[in-house]
């Protein structure tokens, strides 16, 4: 399996532990034991504390079993493979998802094989995550702007500027421009985390598309347009630039 994993054992025999540890050894090359338990208020400590990617979990342990245990973590992303000498808790386990149920003694097959559906678990959720940043980072690349026809989605690092006029917002890009009843506050809002300078009442400008600053006050882009520099912000605008005047 291609990734590097780690792995905490709970149980309340070290010999079942030392066992588990060397099986592991000498199956995977790629699992990292971070930590072992020997008793449940321990492991419950320690799973909050340090997550780890895979469980290794005896059932029948003093106090409260581990099947009580897991109840006490809600949202545990780990995968659970459950090592056990009795078979009378495979429906409670299943219950958590768990990618094995193997009884002692153990069989290193049975262990290869769970130990393998829960590493293409963790792969598989690792790749669904990183698919859900990936879509999020293209949306936050595009604005909608909604007109009385419907929304149309564009670029953000096309947009020249945002002006408010006649209580809309125009919103012109390097191709065209589009007219939204929404105020330039609510764009301004959406455009927070991006290169964008609200340099006047009415304009929010993109910063990467100014071409020159006049002393007279005004902002020339790269449109040709002129766009007025307000003088309670100049200061402030100077300096993202690093200039003085």
């Amino acid at each position: 399996m291609d990734g590097n994993y780690t792995c905490i054992i709970v149980d309340d025999e070290q010999d079942a532990i030392e066992l588990l540890m060397d099986r592991l050894g000498k199956l995977y090359s790629n699992i990292t034991v971070i930590a072992t338990y020997s008793y449940w208020e321990h492991a419950l400590a320690g799973i909050r504390r340090q997550p780890c990617d895979l469980l290794l979990m005896d059932i029948s342990m003093p106090g409260k079993n581990t099947i009580e245990l897991l109840k006490l973590l809600p949202g545990l992303e780990s995968e659970i493979v459950f090592i056990t000498a009795h078979d009378n808790y495979a429906l409670d386990a299943f219950s958590f998802s768990a990618s094995g149920y193997i009884l002692k003694p153990v069989d290193d097959a049975e262990l290869f094989a769970a130990v393998n559906k829960a590493m293409d678990r963790i792969q598989n959720k690792k790749l669904a995550k990183q698919n859900v940043v990936s879509a999020a980072s293209l949306i936050n690349e595009k604005i909608g702007i909604p007109s009385n026809m419907g929304i149309d989605y564009v670029s953000i690092k096309d947009i020249l500027y945002l002006e408010s006029t006649n209580k809309c917002t125009r919103i012109v890009t390097e191709d065209t421009e589009y007219t939204s009843t929404a105020h330039l506050g609510k764009f301004k809002h959406l455009i927070d985390d991006h290169s964008f300078f609200q340099v006047h009442r009415s304009y929010i400008i993109n910063l990467n598309k100014i071409l020159r600053y006049e002393t007279s006050g005004l902002l020339i882009m790269t449109d040709k347009t002129e766009i007025p520099l307000s003088r309670n912000v100049k200061n402030d605008f100077l300096k993202i630039f690093n200039t003085n005047f």
